[in-house]
């Protein structure tokens, strides 16, 4: 099993945060997640939590001896389900590959949540297992692959995560300044 972990602060107040993570995608810098569809939201009348589940369509180029080996094809889908706590100010968010489980997989928490300052606080670790056991030299490779794709998607994540909360909250202030000037 190989496992990831980051944690760092977004220049953003929590409620900032939670409005950009539903404009994520598209984005240029992740250009692997091809589609997002919701297929389920719902609020609790008790608690506000906010829950909701989607499927991202992702395309990931696959090494050749990983799709000779367990088939496959580019397409690769993810489930996430995500809490959004008002209350608390807390979201968290797990997700999950459908695509080739019976393989590898990789299972990836986040959360966000108020810092200091007015930032948001970013953590978010993955657990990566392949379920190949029979073939543990197939299964380690597998797994270091998946890690470091893993790795490299999320710093993709982070740097357009940060371009689209910047856009999104740089344009709400240009749109305020222009109505206040008028």
């Amino acid at each position: 099993m190989h496992y990831f972990s980051q944690s760092f602060n977004y220049d953003h107040p929590w409620a900032h945060v939670v409005i950009g993570m539903w404009h994520k995608y598209p984005n240029p810098h992740c250009s692997h997640v091809v589609t997002v569809d919701v297929v389920d939201r719902s609020v609790d009348p008790q608690t506000g939590i906010i829950r909701t589940e989607r499927i991202l369509g992702c395309k990931q180029r696959a090494p050749v001896w990983i799709v000779k080996l367990f088939g496959g094809s580019e397409d690769a889908f993810v489930r996430e389900i995500s809490f959004v706590d008002p209350s608390t100010q807390c979201t968290t968010i797990s997700s999950v590959n459908l695509s080739l489980s019976q393989f590898a997989t990789c299972n990836e928490m986040i959360r966000y949540a108020p810092a200091p300052g007015g930032c948001t606080t970013f953590t978010q670790t993955a657990e990566i297992q392949a379920r190949v056991a029979m073939w543990r030299a197939a299964a380690d490779k597998l797994e270091s692959w998946l890690a470091q794709r893993f790795e490299q998607n999320a710093q993709l994540g982070k740097v357009g995560f940060t371009d689209v909360l910047r856009k999104l909250w740089e344009e709400a202030s240009d749109r305020e300044r222009a109505r206040a000037s008028s």
